[in-house]
């Protein structure tokens, strides 16, 4: 069954609208986010790991894995309201 392809990042919600995170078929295209650092299909395949590398991520400061891509403007709450519900 084919789903939606996945751009934002499950676990901080970084979405560039492009770059495909899970294919249409569900399958994690191990992209490295530029601002968590979290690879998809590696530890957020489960609500319980998203949310265990989440935590971490936030307790660190949410620091950015890639600070040249963070925007002036970043904003950590309206970034991670991006996530998708049955991801917070």
């Amino acid at each position: 069954m084919k789903v939606p392809m996945e751009t934002v990042c499950r676990v901080c919600g970084l979405d560039d609208g492009v770059t495909p995170l899970w294919n249409e078929y569900g399958v994690p295209q191990y992209v490295i986010c530029a601002c968590c650092a979290t690879e998809s299909g590696i530890g957020d395949d489960s609500l319980s790991q998203v949310r265990e590398i989440r935590g971490y991520w936030v307790a660190r400061g949410a620091e950015w894995d890639d600070p040249r891509l963070k925007p002036k403007d970043w904003n950590l709450l309206k970034q991670i309201a991006n996530i998708p519900p049955e991801w917070r």
